[in-house]
């Protein structure tokens, strides 16, 4: 790729970073705001430096760049991830991306999500997830696995295995509640619109309980009836 052309390529990678905020985030009010006061956007244009230094074996210096971001942002993404377009982090703070991490196009993260990995040998270690992908605050994704396109991973979740693409994981450890294909223009940000296993699981059986106690009652009044009777004979 020459440089006229990678040149390109980064504008427009930028320019996706751009948009995603006013796209996500109906509390931005101007241009000049979400330039001065987003760090979710400084962290991924510094990232996008420091990946194109790691890229070049200019390791040292790409580390030190992530370095200052993570100082001056909250926000650490290692300078090995591979991060594509349209990438928003709202909020931002303690959100942390591993070295192998791979993110596909238009994918949101909130505050305090771990893309983390659960080995020490130097190969892929951490998850990747697929574009359009929405992870709620707290979550954390463990492991050299798949997260499917069109996914949302609730909020506190913690991810230990593959997810099917246009699924709704939530629960520690993580589990796939909902799974049906989304149709939706742009991502999916109703995060906290998921299902509830645990109260789900309690309401089916209080509903089974409430069943139970009017066959017992209906029961009961079918042993008195007889006794009745004959006490009235």
């Amino acid at each position: 790729m020459g440089l006229a052309s990678w040149f390109k390529e980064a504008w427009e990678t930028v320019k996706a970073d751009y948009n995603a905020i006013f796209e996500r985030d109906p509390a931005v009010r101007s241009k000049l705001e979400a330039v001065l006061c987003y760090p979710g956007f400084h962290a991924i244009l510094m990232h996008r430096v420091a990946h194109f230094l790691w890229n070049r074996n200019l390791k040292l210096m790409a580390r030190f760049i992530s370095h200052i971001s993570r100082f001056l942002t909250g926000i650490e993404i290692h300078p090995g991830a591979k991060i594509g377009k349209g990438f928003f982090i709202d909020h931002g703070m303690g959100v942390v991306i591993g070295e192998t991490a791979e993110i596909g196009d238009n994918v949101t993260l909130y505050h305090q999500v771990t893309l983390g990995g659960v080995s020490l040998k130097k190969e892929k270690r951490h998850p990747t997830l697929k574009s359009n992908v929405v992870v709620g605050a707290g979550a954390k994704i463990l492991g050299p696995f798949v997260v499917g396109e069109n996914s949302k991973i609730g909020a506190n979740s913690v991810v230990v295995k593959e997810v099917p693409p246009n699924s709704t994981v939530v629960g520690i450890p993580g589990k796939v509640v909902k799974k049906k294909k989304i149709n939706v223009m742009g991502v999916d940000l109703d995060h906290h619109l998921l299902p509830d296993p645990v109260l789900e699981a309690i309401q089916a059986m209080q509903k089974e309980i409430e069943e139970l106690r009017r066959e017992v009652e209906l029961l009961k009044s079918h042993a008195d009836n007889p006794l009745k009777e004959g006490r009235g004979g």
